[in-house]
């Protein structure tokens, strides 16, 4: 055992930084005998000294100075939890041009400007970690960073907001619709008094981000993700899957496709889908999170567990810090970015979908070979069609093959003008059941 104490500094104490510093008190010496050090906490960077807390911290170790922390001399490794892009990013680089290791859980600033902070490390020679930034306590960014660094993954699809998860598992349980089950998830503590992160996909667009650069080793971020999120979708919607087989998920869908030219390039998008009912992500119930996925040696892998929260995002960060300090007194330091493959990700306009569509049409002869024509007419072939209800409340629903969103634009369009049809009153894209 090395007598020298590492020193650790946490940036942020709230949900996950609280939990983050309960941790290192309780299992200090749990903690020393799997690192080979002691961990000794060097200070907690907080907006407000006299701010009610999950944990108690000890005399002394609070300060408003979270730069001063990051970038003492004597501090070995700094836990950032703080969140957002400023002042996150700073300290990050200050604390890493000062020679500290950093671990953080800041999905958004890797997403936004993950090269910068990369360089900043490969610069030092200092390790940055963040299993955290995804799927709180799921390990998933190391088993596509390490465990799979010989395979090729060809595709990485996801359910890891547990915000969204949980609303549309009320939605599909309780027939609830969407502002329903909105109202329950922020009773509960699932969803924030302003969910637009969580709801309007930006959240999950972020992790995707991260998820893709790092299964296809190439820069991806936030803003080369294709973002729905499920605010649109309804308890209509819903009914209709379920009585397809299927259930609706939010998901972060990543994988390689060819570009026009017919070169490797990267998909990445969020939205809502219609997966089968019998595909593993389908049974992921309440805020719980799952990652699928698929690489060519390997196969399919299923990574599943609680993807949110203080204390399993703060197991995912500990889980960090402990190899971050192996390495720091071993004198070495961990994989950096990969990016050698360079591919370049392909705009939503290229990418191929299929689709649910719903229409209310009048019940007569003919209707079906028109609607039919239609998608046709665009170059959308079909992949099956029903006829659900009588009179009035007839309706065609059509499921495609594969379409891109301006094929499936102008045919519902086109359908609309149709003197048979009354109204388009669905269209959701379909995953999970490959053609």
């Amino acid at each position: 055992m090395n007598e020298r104490p590492l020193k650790v500094a946490v940036l942020g104490c709230g949900s996950v930084g609280s939990q983050v510093v309960r941790l290192l008190l309780e299992q200090s010496g749990d903690l020393a005998a799997r690192v080979g050090a002691p961990l000794e906490l060097a200070g907690v960077a907080v907006r407000r000294l006299d701010a009610p807390r999950e944990v108690e911290v000890p005399d002394g170790l609070l300060t408003t100075d979270a730069h001063g922390l990051a970038t003492r001399a004597d501090v070995d490794v700094v836990v950032e939890v703080i969140g957002g892009i400023e002042p996150a990013r700073g300290l990050i680089l200050g604390a890493l041009e000062s020679g500290a290791a950093v671990v953080t859980a800041n999905k958004a600033l890797l997403a936004a400007d993950g090269p910068t902070l990369y360089e900043a490390a490969d610069k030092a020679g200092r390790d940055l970690f963040y299993e955290a930034a995804v799927a709180g306590a799921i390990p998933i960014l190391r088993p596509l960073r390490e465990s799979l660094a010989g395979d090729r993954v060809t595709r990485v699809l996801g359910i890891v907001n547990g915000t969204t998860n949980f609303i549309l598992d009320r939605m599909d349980t309780s027939g609830a619709g969407f502002a329903e089950a909105l109202e329950e998830a922020q009773e509960l503590g699932y969803a924030e008094a302003d969910p637009t992160a969580d709801v309007e996909g930006f959240d999950a667009a972020a992790k995707a981000a991260i998820l893709a650069s790092l299964a296809f080793h190439s820069r991806v971020t936030a803003d080369d993700v294709h973002r729905e999120g499920i605010s649109e979708v309804t308890a209509a919607d819903v009914a209709s899957a379920r009585e397809m087989g299927s259930v609706v998920k939010l998901l972060a869908i990543a994988e390689l496709r060819r570009d026009g030219a017919g070169a490797e390039a990267v998909a990445v998008r969020v939205h809502p889908a219609m997966i089968p009912a019998d595909h593993p992500l389908a049974s992921v119930r309440e805020a719980f999170n799952a990652v699928f996925v698929e690489s060519e040696a390997a196969g399919q892998l299923m990574f599943y567990g609680p993807g949110a929260g203080g204390s399993p995002t703060a197991s995912a960060v500990l889980g960090d810090l402990v190899t971050v300090a192996r390495n720091r007194l071993s004198g070495r330091s961990g994989p950096g970015e990969s990016a050698y493959a360079d591919r370049l990700v392909l705009p939503m306009g290229e990418t191929l979908t299929r689709y649910h569509v719903a229409i209310d049409v009048d019940d007569r002869a003919g209707v079906l070979a028109s609607v039919a024509l239609t998608f046709a007419d665009h170059d959308v072939s079909i992949q099956t069609v029903k006829q659900e209800g009588r009179g009035e409340d007839a309706q065609l629903v059509v499921v495609s093959h594969t379409a891109t969103d301006a094929q499936l634009a102008a045919t519902v369009e086109q359908l609309r003008t149709m003197e048979a049809v009354h109204d388009v009153t669905s269209v959701m894209r379909v995953e999970g059941d490959p053609e």
